[in-house]
């Protein structure tokens, strides 16, 4: 079975709004070869894990302003983006190194947090600091600039596993190092 066999059906996602920020590069580039981190212009680290002085502001279309409705009672919003910037031979990633970190053994993409995979949809669950009509200013967003916006969910963490989560050892490993920076 081939994936087109899965679903025969069009499916047509339109963004919602665009991210701005001060992010110009992603911190991970997708090369034929796999991910590699991007230190140009800042810490790629910092990046990823989504610096807490990092702030974002996500512009909705104004016709969505009723959507908006009482998400300003939530302290954290998860927001659904487009990887523009993942480039088309990015998108045919099987393997990479974690975090484009060569220490870590090849894993699956969808076995990462990759940026780069067969459709490019990323997610973050960041601080929502305030709301002013469709614009909502948040913190911890690691999208680069101009990020299509693909849609917004409240955080309801009891929503979300709490206990018997596991991880690999590798990514335990790869979120200390991500705290120390």
């Amino acid at each position: 079975m081939t994936k087109n066999q899965f679903f025969s059906g069009e499916i047509k996602v339109e963004p919602i709004g665009i991210v701005k920020n001060g992010i110009a590069q992603p911190p991970l580039v997708a090369k034929e070869d796999g991910l590699h981190r991007n230190d140009a212009g800042g810490s790629a680290m910092e990046t990823m894990r989504g610096s807490h002085v990092q702030q974002s502001e996500i512009v909705l279309a104004p016709d969505l302003a009723g959507l908006l409705a009482g998400i300003d009672e939530y302290s954290h919003i998860v927001v659904l983006y487009w990887g523009h910037a993942v480039p088309l031979h990015g998108r045919r990633l099987a393997t990479t190194h974690p975090a484009g970190l060569e220490k870590y053994p090849k894993q699956g993409i969808f076995a990462t947090c990759s940026p780069a995979r067969p459709n490019p949809v990323l997610m973050k669950v960041v601080r929502l600091l305030r709301r002013d009509g469709t614009h909502l200013f948040v913190e911890g967003l690691d999208a680069i600039d101009q990020s299509p916006v693909l849609d917004i969910k409240p955080y309801v963490a009891d929503m979300y596993p709490q206990e018997d989560v596991r991880i690999p050892d590798w990514m335990a490993q790869i979120q200390k190092e991500f705290a120390r920076q």
